[in-house]
């Protein structure tokens, strides 16, 4: 059993969630022990695809033809792909219709969280779908093993460390990640991730807007982003939605506390004041702030909790379940 792992525009997506996962889906079966290729002109038995654009379509259509079993990762939904680019909410409804007909043609569906399989349920689709963690490398994301100071040292960084991590979208949160910079300039703030041609003019005016206390310094290489990690007093991610989180994953593996905000997709596996403190107003990241760095509850505790949760979705689990998801819809076809 070979199993196809497809996502169109690597370059594209090398920066985002969705070539995150693919390099986790590589590393997972790496450690399972299965046999996959990366590219479609190889021999496979199963194509597992990871996007939906017309290159993605076309190796669906191929495999099919050729009695393939196919796979779609459903990282794309209506609501993520929404107050993202410029004219992303204008090209929503044209993703929805695309994403349902993708979807559609699966074998099977995989959902990185019970929220998103949920969410693709509510668009009318029938698929079978299946569950799986997008995961995280523990042993990679351990404090034990890096030095943080040289993210400190890196950045100049004099106050205690907020940092974020992700794409600079508005449905990532960067607005008040930037207001809370401004209303808390007692504390040092960055934000990592990507710039980004195609973001809308608000967002370019905030990461050109000069606050002290506030860097953007874009697109880090693995070993200064963990570095980050080690060294902040705090993760925060304030995104509106999620389909899991990865950067949040990885926060928790290497336990630094974790403030996010409260939405669907962490309910029942993040828990306020276990493993992390949820936010709804404003106010309440303000508040969650000063209760992490002025440790006014028990942050060892937390960040333990947190660790827990990680291990149950790192990539030697991650790769089990998806052998045995292959390994079932194979036997099933032959």
């Amino acid at each position: 059993m070979k199993i196809l792992l497809y996502s169109e525009s690597k370059s594209l997506f090398k920066k985002s969630g969705v070539g995150k996962a693919l390099e986790h889906q590589i590393e997972a079966l790496k450690l399972a022990g299965v046999e996959f290729t990366l590219n479609p002109k190889d021999y496979y038995d199963i194509a597992h695809i990871n996007t939906i654009g017309p290159l993605s379509e076309r190796i669906l259509d191929e495999s099919k033809k050729n009695k393939k079993v196919v796979i779609v990762h459903t990282h794309t939904t209506y609501e993520d792909f929404k107050n993202s680019f410029m004219f992303s909410n204008l090209f929503a409804p044209f993703i929805k219709k695309r994403l349902i007909k993708m979807y559609s043609k699966a074998d099977l569906l995989i959902s990185p969280s019970e929220y998103t399989k949920e969410l693709i349920l509510s668009y009318g689709i029938k698929n079978k779908v299946m569950v799986v963690s997008n995961g995280v490398d523990i042993k990679k994301f351990n404090c034990k093993n890096y030095n943080g100071e040289k993210f400190r040292k890196y950045f100049n960084i004099k106050k205690p460390l907020i940092i974020s991590v992700g794409l600079p979208f508005e449905r990532k949160g960067i607005l008040d990640f930037h207001r809370l910079a401004k209303t808390l300039p007692q504390y040092d703030f960055v934000w990592l991730g990507a710039k980004m041609n195609i973001i809308p003019k608000k967002i370019r005016k905030i990461l050109k807007q000069e606050l002290k206390n506030l860097k953007f310094p874009g697109y880090v290489e693995e070993e200064l982003l963990l570095a980050a990690f080690c060294e902040a007093k705090l993760f925060l991610f304030p995104s509106y939605e999620e389909n899991e989180g990865i950067v949040v994953l990885e926060a928790l593996a290497s336990q630094t506390p974790l403030i996010i905000r409260d939405i669907p997709v962490y309910k029942n596996w993040l828990i306020h004041k276990k493993n992390c403190l949820k936010s709804r107003t404003f106010d309440d990241f303000i508040k969650n702030i000063d209760l992490i760095i002025n440790k006014k509850i028990d942050v060892k505790a937390m960040i333990d909790n947190g660790r827990k949760v990680a291990i149950e979705r790192d990539l030697k689990n991650i790769g089990i379940k998806l052998k045995k998801i292959y390994g079932d819809i194979y036997e099933k076809r032959v």
